[in-house]
């Protein structure tokens, strides 16, 4: 258990450790979907099948809840309904935002050759401090997402079970969960396997783009802290300055190439969840406030906490980010140029130019992911609310 936990906590600086350790938990998970088969063809064949099977069960959690609707609606009460619905919508969602991720995951090994060459940029014992900081609290957020994600299908599992119902009401053609106590766990325990491959899979898909921006936040800072030191160093000379320089405008293109491999895979994730947060939140709270028992309305809540959670952190690091591209031409302004040479000024106002563009990241291509837009979009909510109490 130590061992597993050991990358929630700094490293000591005597052990090395790269930015790319802020995804060992992110892989760990993504070996076991099975989304990065090895070459031995054996394996790699059984690898395949292991995809098929659980983005099986992925694609049929949302068609098998809807066909519960269809075939057994008058045994439904409206909490068992709500609570189905709710896991409904966001499954169609998590199968489009699994399939994106599982296909552009390649970006992701692209980006982790792009990362090792920032890692190269470090000079000092205190930016390699942040890297262990940083690489601590990304595994850290991780463990987190999953004790919230599984805490709902665990809160949700027990809660329905011990009132004598199954967890999701997910059609089962094959027998009736009503026949007997055999059945029932049958039924009970298909319901929580199934809900624990999608938890996996919405956990990944929804982690990976905040993790990925705070990595790019902490080489950011690294890269301003270099800024900063231009032409602070006496001993050196004019044109050991200028080699600094060119130096950052090279550590801040590799941050940007990041950032670009990275965009198509944010965008379709974060499109999709912005199209579905608001009827899903809408739906959790009508269940909890009108619907449901207390227990049942601890899951529920639980639930909603994890809904909140793939869109809000993200969309606020995001914003963060953009205050940081607006500090870094701040602090290029404020470096030490005033008697540089020629060479160096012109340089200098070429990379304050580009740091004067914040890079911004949208979803699907058409608006900003800012928290401006994630309050817009939860917004939704409320008509559900009110429609419900009407």
């Amino acid at each position: 258990m130590k061992t597993w936990f050991k990358h929630i906590k700094p490293a000591p600086l005597t052990e090395t450790v790269q930015s790319r350790d802020s995804l060992i938990y992110f892989y760990h998970y993504v070996n076991f979907l099975g989304w990065m088969p090895p070459k031995d063809p054996v394996k790699r064949f059984l690898c395949r099948i292991w995809i098929c099977f659980v983005f099986l069960g992925a694609f049929y959690l949302p068609f098998g809840i809807m066909l519960s609707y269809i075939m057994d609606i008058s045994n439904l009460s409206a909490g068992e309904f709500l609570t189905s619905l709710q896991v409904a919508v966001n499954g169609f969602g998590a199968v489009c935002k699994s399939t994106s991720l599982c296909i552009l995951l390649w970006r992701m090994d692209k980006v982790k050759e792009l990362m090792d060459q920032l890692d190269k940029c470090w000079r000092t014992d205190g930016e390699r401090q942040k890297i262990h900081n940083m690489v601590a609290l990304c595994n850290y957020i991780l463990v987190l997402f999953g004790i919230v994600y599984f805490g709902y299908t665990q809160a949700t599992f027990l809660s329905y079970t011990l009132n004598g119902k199954p967890p999701w009401s997910v059609y089962n053609p094959f027998f009736d969960w009503r026949i007997g106590k055999l059945e029932f766990w049958t039924q009970a325990l298909l319901e929580e396997t199934t809900m624990s491959f999608a938890a996996v899979q919405n956990l990944v898909s929804d982690t990976y783009t905040l993790l990925f921006l705070i990595i790019m936040r902490t080489h950011y800072g690294l890269l301003k802290g270099h800024v900063e030191r231009l032409r602070r160093d006496l001993s050196k000379t004019e044109s050991e300055n200028y080699d600094d320089l060119v130096s950052c405008i090279l550590e801040h293109k590799l941050i940007l190439s990041c950032c670009q491999s990275m965009r198509p895979i944010i965008s379709a994730t974060i499109f999709v969840q912005f199209l579905l947060v608001g009827i899903i939140l809408g739906i959790t709270l009508v269940n909890i406030f009108f619907f449901s028992t207390f227990w049942e309305a601890v899951s529920s809540f639980v639930y909603l906490v994890a809904v909140l959670m793939e869109t809000f952190p993200f969309c606020y690091i995001c914003n963060m980010f953009i205050d940081d591209c607006y500090d870094m031409s701040n602090a290029i302004f404020t470096s030490n140029w005033m008697d540089a040479e020629p060479r160096y000024k012109s340089t200098l106002i070429f990379f304050m130019t580009n740091t004067q563009r914040p890079f911004m990241f949208t979803a699907g291509g058409i608006f900003p992911i800012t928290v401006q837009s994630n309050v817009v979009v939860s917004k939704k909510t409320n008509s559900y609310m009110n429609i419900a109490y009407v």
